[in-house]
């Protein structure tokens, strides 16, 4: 007899229903269960883009295009060059670094079929809204793609005829995958448990491996460095620099500064005030603020104060989201801030 009569009971009815859905199509068809698909829930759900360009819809559409899609659409997860936004991926870059301990994987260095980016970015893409893109985007997001790799050139339009024109770097670093045949049954027969060997011999002591501690409480102390005080330099007022510090909480989605700092969306402000536009190493400037940078702008208090209350209308044209600092405070604040962050 069962020790738990009452729980049999209750769950009966329900394996038997669970049953009963398990069962093959036939027996779902005698309950009425369901109805065929139509050919148009077939062709919403048939989206497979083939390597060989299988399932390619006609369109096109050019790098510059993409370029302004990719930042409206992508660029705050992915920056606005692809180069990546925190933890969000990057889709640019990675050349060379397959075989590192740390590869960096993007669609340039590491995915072998561009069917697969345009197949993921139709699928998938923007986060949060998938499959809200045309055709003729897709193509063009792609080709940003493609352009932000050094793939194409900036006059580049991909589109359904070309597509399979496009080479990728590591179109032929893949293998197929026989660790079944070869390795499995290597490592799956029975251990030796005794006389595995003829003989032992020690090659080697725990010491010499480096795995030991060595007894080093006899060593002499370093000499502690000379400490020498140097003469406070001049510099913003610490209350305001303090301030400043506040403000640029909303900069710094964008741009960092200080040791270690790297260029996000945005380029590396160490150092800024004072320096000329557009030199910061490896960081892609728009056209427009290039432009400014030929004609000598620097960026001196007045010019990043003006360009940080209106950027739109300082430099027209450029990529610089941030609509502005509305108060003569929070302007002053930053750019003493700024200055401090040599």
């Amino acid at each position: 007899m069962s020790r738990f009569p009452k729980l049999l009971t209750a769950a009966a009815p329900a394996f038997v229903c669970a049953l009963t859905l398990a069962a093959p199509p036939v027996l779902a068809d005698t309950l009425g269960l369901g109805r065929p698909a139509t050919e148009a829930e077939i062709k919403a759900w048939d989206l497979d883009v083939r390597p060989d360009g299988r399932g390619l819809p006609p369109g096109s559409g050019s790098v510059a295009d993409g370029e302004e899609l990719f930042v409206d659409y992508c660029s705050v997860c992915h920056g606005v060059f692809a180069e990546g936004v925190d933890n969000w991926p990057e889709l640019a870059g990675g050349d060379d670094t397959l075989a590192d301990e740390d590869p960096v994987k993007t669609v340039g260095s590491y995915w072998p079929y561009l069917s697969t980016a345009w197949d993921y970015v139709h699928r998938s893409m923007p986060y949060g809204n998938a499959q809200s893109l045309t055709h003729d985007e897709v193509y063009a997001i792609v080709a940003y793609i493609l352009y932000s790799n050094f793939l194409v050139e900036d006059d580049f339009v991909l589109s359904h005829e070309n597509f399979l024109e496009v080479e990728m770097p590591n179109a032929d670093g893949f293998i197929v995958d026989d660790r079944a045949e070869t390795e499995y049954p290597v490592f799956s027969t029975a251990p030796c448990m005794t006389d595995c060997k003829d003989s032992v011999e020690i090659t080697m002591r725990a010491r010499v491996l480096d795995v030991t501690p060595e007894d080093d409480s006899a060593a002499a102390p370093a000499p502690e460095p000379e400490v020498t005080q140097a003469a406070a330099p001049a510099g913003p007022d610490p209350e305001l620099v303090a301030a400043g510090e506040k403000v640029f909480k909303r900069c710094a989605a964008c741009h960092q500064v200080g040791e270690g700092a790297q260029n996000r969306v945005g380029p590396v402000l160490t150092g800024i005030v004072g320096q000329p536009a557009g030199a910061v190493a490896d960081f892609r400037y728009s056209k427009a603020l290039e432009e400014r940078a030929e004609e000598g702008l620097i960026w001196d208090a007045e010019t990043l104060k003006a360009f940080l209350a209106k950027p739109k209308e300082f430099l027209p044209r450029n990529k610089m989201s941030f609509p502005g600092l509305r108060k003569d405070e929070d302007l002053a604040a930053i750019v003493a801030f700024l200055q401090a962050q040599e």
